[in-house]
Formats: structure tokens, C-alpha cells, sequence
């Protein structure tokens, strides 16, 4: 095995990983930046739409953000999981 060579493919794989995390975090920040910021800052022209009978920027306010973010955090850890599963597996032309 050329050690230069597996280095060079390990580099690769580690730049391909971290792009990979980066934007699932970047996406995950503009979801949280959304409805957190957006629903307050737009809240009366939000007012009209009704969710569970509550004025949308209300039930945000008070539980849909929460909920929101937890729904982040589960999804960011699965995504995660799943991602470094993927950078841990032996590549192909190594199992032979």
C-alpha cells in the first residue's frame, strides 16, 4: 500500500465529511433563525393563520419553537450518526 496515496485518500474523505456538516449545520441554523426570529419579527402579518386555534406567532411563541428545536436536534443527531457511519466504513477498493 502506497502510504502517500492512502493519506491523500483519507484527506479527501475528511474534506468531504466536514463539507457535508457544515451545510447540514448551516441548513439547521437558517430552520432555527427561521422560527425563532421570523415568527416574531412578522407576528402581525402572521396573525391570521391559525394553528390548533391559536394565532400562529402565540402557539410559536409559546411551545412550536420548543418543539421546533427539538425536532432540530434529533434530526442533526440522526443526520450525524448516519454521516459518520459513512466516513467510518472501509471504501471499496480497501476491502479487497
Amino acid at each position: 500500500m502506497d502510504k502517500p496515496t492512502d493519506h491523500a485518500a483519507l484527506q479527501a474523505r475528511r474534506a468531504a465529511h466536514w463539507r457535508k456538516t457544515q451545510r447540514l449545520t448551516l441548513i439547521l441554523l437558517l430552520v432555527w433563525l427561521l422560527t425563532g426570529f421570523l415568527t416574531v419579527f412578522y407576528a402581525r402579518e402572521l396573525l391570521h393563520l391559525n394553528l390548533f386555534g391559536w394565532p400562529l406567532p402565540f402557539y410559536m411563541a409559546a411551545q412550536g419553537a420548543s418543539l421546533v428545536y427539538l425536532a432540530i436536534i434529533a434530526f442533526y443527531a440522526w443526520s450525524m450518526r448516519r454521516l459518520d457511519q459513512q466516513f467510518h466504513q472501509t471504501p471499496p477498493e480497501e476491502q479487497a
